[in-house]
């Protein structure tokens, strides 16, 4: 066969197209994928929301594939091994690379997000080096978890020591989520979640959540704390609007840190007198490095992230469109396209 299935985004429709199968250059290896997560910057883009992303896009950068082949100057990746994309892709020479933060490259692409290919397509090529093995014991759908719980596990990192602090989680979606599943695998302390949708919340408390807010209610900042009997000593915004950041500050409050996780859909102020007067952190959280994917493995081999409490929908590469529309509705954590599932 010579074509394949892509995945196009344009604006106001998801289509499946017919495209030529790529051939890998000199340092690529070609990916047969398996499965790809619908995320939720994927959604923004389809929307005409993502900063960063602009329509017509070919979405698909929480991957997991088997090599298929590799060019002539590629070594330690072979054909049959099952892998899983490291999206961002840094130049490798600028100030930030050079430095060991990559994920901030001054030249930055990104696999799946405005890159001229996706992992929503039957096959890919991309740079071998940006392709890391999955191990045997995680199946497919598990897989394709490590990228998207990378996010939260480099926010959780620059937040620094959270193992007993007071902690409060903003928005209960995939990310706000697996935020809080990693900072019960951490320690944390009392973990406050907010969330307007109640089943999230529920979701939210199940994860280890141990009081949910309706972030709708009037004084969300006051109900977080009484919840929790003071002000958090960290704050995740995983909405990253206005309203969630108006309350990140209120809830942080004096010496607090507020982690932006989410990825803003516009600007948004901040109320800067406080921030100044009560020395608060503001700390933006950009995708993750290697080490985060080492730890993403890590907490779903033991179980401290389990895979069925995240997947909660499948559907085939043919049925994409509804797969978006499913991750969309509010009532599933992560929606999965699935390709050639061994």
């Amino acid at each position: 066969m010579t074509t394949m299935r892509r995945v196009v985004v344009y604006p106001g429709r998801i289509a499946v197209e017919q495209a030529g199968i790529p051939v890998p250059g000199p340092d690529e290896a070609l990916v047969r994928t398996l499965a790809a997560g619908v995320c939720g910057s994927d959604l923004h883009a389809a929307r005409g929301r993502h900063p960063f992303v602009a329509l017509p896009y070919r979405p698909g950068h929480e991957v997991v594939g088997v090599i298929e082949a590799t060019g002539s100057a590629v070594t330690g990746s072979t054909p049959g091994e099952r892998v899983i994309v490291a999206p961002y892709l840094p130049c490798w020479t600028c100030k930030m690379c050079a430095s060991g933060r990559e994920n901030l490259c001054e030249n930055l692409r990104f696999f799946g997000c405005g890159y001229p290919q996706g992992g929503m397509a039957d096959a890919f090529t991309l740079a071998a080096d940006r392709l890391y093995p999955v191990p045997d014991d995680l199946d497919d759908h598990s897989a394709a978890l490590i990228e998207p719980l990378s996010t939260p596990v480099h926010a959780v990192r620059l937040a620094g020591e959270v193992t007993s602090r007071s902690v409060a989680v903003l928005g209960a979606g995939t990310i706000g989520l697996f935020t809080v599943a990693v900072l019960r695998a951490h320690g944390a302390g009392k973990i406050v979640s907010t969330d307007p949708n109640a089943r999230k919340r529920e979701r939210a408390a199940a994860l280890g959540a141990d009081a949910t807010i309706d972030a709708r209610t009037p004084d969300v900042a006051g109900q977080v704390r009484r919840a929790r009997g003071g002000s958090a000593d960290i704050v995740f915004d995983c909405v990253a609007v206005q309203s969630s950041m108006d309350q990140a500050i209120a809830i942080a409050d004096k010496g607090g840190t507020v982690v932006v996780v989410g990825v803003p859909a516009g600007e948004v102020t901040v109320p800067l007198p406080i921030v100044q007067d009560h020395q608060i952190r503001i700390q933006g959280s950009a995708t993750y490095l290697s080490e985060d994917y080492g730890e993403s493995v890590d907490l779903l081999r033991r179980g401290a992230v389990k895979t069925a409490d995240f997947v909660t929908a499948t559907r085939p590469l043919a049925q994409v469109a509804e797969a978006f529309e499913l991750a969309s509705s509010g009532s599933h954590v992560k929606v999965l396209v699935t390709v050639g599932e061994r």
